[in-house]
């Protein structure tokens, strides 16, 4: 047992190493792109696993039909990437191939279908790997259910909390596992400072700073710390701590949610709150999710590959909306918003207005291909 204690030690030594030497990384800065009157800008695509193909496909179609001319002079180019698949990295071992992560790395901005993540062993989340790789460092969500008074925008932490070493934990074999949560002062310091520009920007007024600090006082409380620290910063925003498990209940309180605007989260709790809130908005199927860094951009859906959907022939019938508005996402993001709006507002024609196509994720409603047909009629 000594012996056992002695090699897990120096695996915590390990992992103290690597995280204070991300974090004197990211005290030097970062370079971070500017889109505007770029020459030219590699849109990497990548459908990945189980319905990540079948609805990567129709945002690809919308893209392309959006961006007929800058496609077509060069100024915007579509490289698909293939190889992030649960086959492939299982074959090579790794969570992203070598030989994929190059392509990845040779793209301006990303757009993701999901990829599945095996259960148990030691290999990472492919997500959790890219966003470390490529320091995606913002998790950024919107939902909006405008009849339920709902506009909110979660900035969830991305490099850090549970999720970056969640694969690398100590297990004594019959007597306990361990798994570890890191917060940097630089990374905590980052992502605040993301969510309260974005709030002056925009002309919030508040940003709810989720934690569990009364319990997880070291990590929880120093993120709680510095969010405060960057809030004094920005004198016209109200910052507000809420722990999560009672923001949790007021998402679905009618009586504050509607009062809710900006969310500053870590990384577990902004997994766990988007979902919820996106299910207000209509479910898992309806969100899209980016995920910012400096140099590159992410852009998914939240949801996952639905294996069960496959397994069932239901592939064919995913509803592509949340990959579609990560789409309108990445056309912001690539300073394009007159793009982006006519994607918004073809998506409200067909899910809100005429509603002529409609996709259930089952076989009593339309396919994924046929909603896509009817979005690039509205296009």
């Amino acid at each position: 047992m000594d012996e056992l204690i002695r090699s897990a030690a120096a695996q915590f030594e390990t992992l103290l190493r690597e995280q204070l030497q991300r974090q004197e990384r990211m005290e030097k800065g970062a370079f971070t792109r500017d889109f505007k009157g770029a020459d030219r800008i590699v849109i990497g695509v990548i459908g990945g696993d189980g319905i990540g193909p079948v609805i990567v496909r129709e945002a690809k179609r919308a893209l392309e039909k959006l961006l007929g001319d800058e496609l077509a002079s060069g100024r915007v180019v579509l490289k698909e990437i293939e190889g992030l698949t649960l086959e492939n990295r299982m074959a090579c071992g790794q969570s992203v191939p070598d030989a994929v992560l190059a392509e990845i790395k040779s793209c301006d901005v990303l757009l993701k279908g999901p990829t599945t993540t095996p259960k148990g062993g030691t290999m990472e989340s492919a997500n959790v790997t890219l966003r470390r790789e490529l320091d995606l460092y913002a998790n950024v969500r919107p939902v909006t259910v405008p009849e339920e008074g709902i506009d909110w925008i979660f900035f969830r932490e991305n490099t850090e909390g549970e999720y970056a070493l969640g694969s690398r934990g100590i297990e004594l074999p019959g007597r306990l596992s361990m798994d570890f949560k890191v917060t940097t002062d630089a990374g905590t310091r980052r992502i605040a400072r993301a969510a309260f520009d974005y709030a002056r920007l925009n002309g919030k007024t508040k940003v709810a700073i989720v934690t569990k600090a009364n319990i997880m006082k070291k990590t929880d409380g120093m993120f709680s710390r510095i969010a405060h620290e960057v809030a004094a910063e920005y004198p016209e925003i109200t910052a507000e701590d809420w722990y999560v498990d009672i923001m949790a209940a007021n998402l679905v309180n009618p009586a504050v949610r509607g009062g809710l605007q900006v969310f500053l989260t870590p990384n577990l709790y902004g997994d766990i709150l988007t979902d919820e809130a996106a299910q207000l908005q209509g479910g898992v199927g309806t969100a899209g999710s980016a995920n910012i860094g400096g140099a590159c951009a992410m852009f998914e859906a939240i949801h996952g590959s639905a294996p069960r959907k496959i397994a069932n022939g239901e592939g064919d019938y995913a509803n592509p909306a949340s990959i579609l508005k990560a789409a309108e996402m990445l056309l912001r993001h690539i300073a394009m918003p007159d793009r982006a709006d006519r994607l918004a507002q073809a998506m409200r024609l067909c899910t809100e207005t005429e509603k002529r196509v409609v996709v259930t994720g089952h076989r009593d409603g339309a396919t994924c291909r046929a909603f896509g047909d009817y979005l690039l009629e509205k296009l």
